[in-house]
C-alpha cells in the first residue's frame, strides 16, 4: 500500500487579498509560513520517502516544511495546479459576485461543467488532478509520499477519486490552508483515511477561523471589495474629502489642510493609468480609495501608494488589506517587486497595521511639511 498525504498550500495571497488565484502565481503571506512551522512540526516524525507539489511559489514553498528537513526534492508537476479561471485570474471575489453573480454562484454549488470563460470546469479538474496523483502512487509502490495542491483541486481528486456523483460533491469540505488528507493506494483504486484534518493549526493562524464564505450564510458573508476607475468628473469632490478626512484625523495640532497639491499629484497619477486612482466597493456602496504612481520610486523596482484610505464608517472591517492587494495587481505585471508608501509616525494604526501586513521602514521623507516614514513592503518571488 502507498500513503499519499495530500496537503493544501500555505495562505497565500488570493486568500488574503480575497482575489481569485486558480493558477496565478500568488506569494505565500506571513501568516502562511505560521502554518508551514506548524506543518514542519506536524511531520516532524512521520517518515515521508518522496515530495511533490504543483509547480506554483505557494505549493513549492509549503512543500519545503516537508522536504528541507529530510533532505528531499520537491518535484514539481504543472497538473496539480489549482483549477484554471481564465479571464478571471487575479480579479476580486467582489468584483465577480457583483457582476457575474449568477455564474460565481455556479462555481460555488459546485457544477460540475460550469467554467469561467476561458478556464476549466470541476470534471477537467479532477480528471487532471486524480490522473496525476495516480501517477505519483504507481511511481512510489508501498511507500509513503508528500503531495501539496490546492483547495479546489483537492476537493475534486477526493470526490473524483472515490466515485461521488456530483449530488454528493458537497461532502467533501473546503479545507483549511496547509490542512492534511490521507489517503491509501492499493494499485487499483484510492481510500480516503481522513480530510482536511488542520490539527496541527491554532485560532490564530488559521485561515478559516477567520473567514466565513465557507459556511455559505448570506448573513456571515464577507466582504469581498471590487474596484473601478476613479470618475474624476463627478467624484473629484469625493476625493478630496477622504483626503480632508485622513489629513485632519492624522494631523490633529498639524498644518492646515491644503487641496491643490493632492488635487495636482492626482490628475498626475491618472494622467499615468485611468487606474491611479481606484474606488473600491462592497457591493454598490463606497468604501475606499487606493492611489497609485508609477513613477515615483520607479528606480528602485518600487509601486508608490500615496494615499490609502478606508471611509470612517467601514474601519472595523479589515478592508484595508484588500486595497493593497489591488495595488500589488496594479505594480506586480509592471514587475516592481516592492510597494512604497508614507505614514506618519505618530498615526499608531496605521503604522500597526503596515507592519501587520509586511511593511518595514526604510527611510524618513526629506522636506515634508510633517513628518513621514518611508515603508516598505516586497512582493516579488526571492522570499
Amino acid at each position: 500500500m502507498t500513503t499519499i498525504y495530500l496537503i493544501r498550500h500555505a495562505e497565500a495571497e488570493g486568500n488574503l487579498y480575497r482575489r481569485i488565484h486558480g493558477q496565478y502565481n500568488s506569494l505565500v503571506t506571513d501568516n502562511g509560513y505560521s502554518q508551514i512551522a506548524a506543518l514542519e512540526r506536524r511531520f516532524a516524525d512521520i517518515h515521508v520517502d518522496a515530495v511533490y507539489a504543483s509547480d506554483l511559489f505557494r505549493t513549492i514553498t509549503t512543500a519545503g516544511a516537508i522536504s528541507r528537513p529530510r533532505g528531499l526534492e520537491v518535484h514539481t508537476d504543472p497538473d496539480l495546479r489549482e483549477i484554471s479561471m481564465g479571464d478571471w485570474e487575479d480579479t476580486t471575489w467582489g468584483y465577480q459576485g457583483h457582476f457575474s453573480g449568477d455564474e460565481l454562484g455556479q462555481f460555488n454549488r459546485l457544477v460540475p461543467d460550469w467554467k469561467a470563460p476561458n478556464g476549466e470546469s470541476r470534471v477537467e479538474l479532477g480528471k487532471r488532478v486524480t490522473a496525476a496523483i495516480r501517477r505519483i502512487a504507481e511511481a512510489h509502490p508501498d511507500q509513503t509520499v508528500a503531495v501539496v495542491s490546492h483547495g479546489t483541486a483537492i476537493q475534486q481528486f477526493s470526490v473524483t477519486a472515490r466515485n461521488l456523483p456530483p449530488e454528493r460533491w458537497h461532502e467533501s469540505p473546503h479545507t483549511d490552508n496547509t490542512s492534511v488528507s490521507c489517503f491509501m493506494w492499493d494499485g487499483e483504486k484510492f481510500e480516503m483515511c481522513y480530510e482536511g484534518d488542520n490539527s496541527h493549526l491554532n485560532e490564530e493562524n488559521s485561515t478559516l477561523a477567520h473567514q466565513n464564505w465557507w459556511k455559505g450564510l448570506e448573513s456571515e458573508r464577507d466582504i469581498n471589495l471590487w474596484f473601478r476607475p476613479i470618475d474624476w468628473q463627478t467624484e473629484r469632490d469625493l476625493y478630496i474629502a477622504a483626503r480632508s478626512d485622513a489629513w485632519h484625523n492624522t494631523h490633529v495640532n498639524g498644518p492646515d489642510f491644503e487641496p491643490h497639491g493632492f488635487l495636482r499629484d492626482a490628475e498626475e497619477h491618472l494622467a499615468q493609468s485611468p487606474w491611479g486612482v481606484a474606488m473600491a466597493f462592497d457591493r454598490d456602496e463606497w468604501v475606499g480609495i487606493v492611489q497609485m504612481d508609477a513613477k515615483r520610486y520607479s528606480q528602485d523596482n518600487a509601486g508608490y501608494i500615496p494615499f490609502c484610505y478606508i471611509d470612517y464608517q467601514r474601519r472595523d472591517q479589515h478592508l484595508g488589506i484588500q486595497l493593497i492587494g489591488q495595488a500589488v495587481a496594479h505594480f506586480r505585471p509592471m514587475g516592481r517587486d516592492k510597494l512604497r508608501l508614507r505614514c506618519a509616525p505618530y498615526n499608531e494604526h496605521a503604522q500597526h497595521f503596515y507592519r501587520k501586513y509586511g511593511f518595514v521602514k526604510v527611510g524618513e521623507e526629506q522636506g515634508s511639511r510633517v513628518p513621514l516614514d518611508i515603508l516598505e513592503k516586497y512582493i516579488g518571488y526571492g522570499k
